[in-house]
């Protein structure tokens, strides 16, 4: 096992009036701390969702886990071949190489404290997600960033069951 050990001189503050959100209804990525801030330690964005929203669809990250902390309303979250329904104050950990997804549960609206460590550069992802849904990128063009942002899509049966 080896232990990452993070390199950064400052305490990271990110003022909630002075982050940049990417966005709006019904998807709102409110960019936190990028993987730069923190040494590589971790990236971090807060997702607000609008009633039965979609978060994201079914992938994978090869060299990091992502944390979902549930600060208001329910969502749903695939891990592996299970969707569970996370609620308020609920803390879900989805460990690297196994397919998730996430949306807000039906009827619901969800408020999600997104972290992936260690760290990766992500912002520009999210902004380019926002070019996607906007028509300004094809949604392809995501398959060509797939490794940059060490964001893998795949199918998953468990979750095109419940979301299409």
């Amino acid at each position: 096992m080896s232990l990452f050990v993070p390199r950064f001189d400052d305490t990271v503050l990110v003022r909630d009036a002075e982050a940049e959100v990417v966005g709006d209804t019904p998807v709102a990525v409110r960019l936190l701390a990028d993987s730069s801030a923190s040494g590589g330690a971790l990236s971090t964005v807060r997702v607000t969702l609008a009633e039965g929203a979609d978060g994201a669809r079914p992938h994978v990250h090869h060299n990091s886990a992502e944390m979902f902390y549930l600060l208001d309303g329910e969502a749903e979250v695939l891990s592996g071949d299970d969707v569970v329904t996370a609620a308020r104050g609920d803390l879900i950990i989805v460990p690297p190489d196994r397919p998730h997804a996430f949306a807000a549960a039906p009827g619901a609206t969800a408020d999600l404290l997104i972290v992936i460590a260690p760290g990766v550069e992500r912002f520009d992802y999210f902004r380019h997600l926002q070019r996607v849904r906007l028509g300004e990128a094809a949604p392809e063009s995501l398959l060509e960033i797939q490794e940059l942002y060490d964001n893998h899509f795949l199918k998953s049966a468990a979750w095109d069951g419940r979301h299409r």
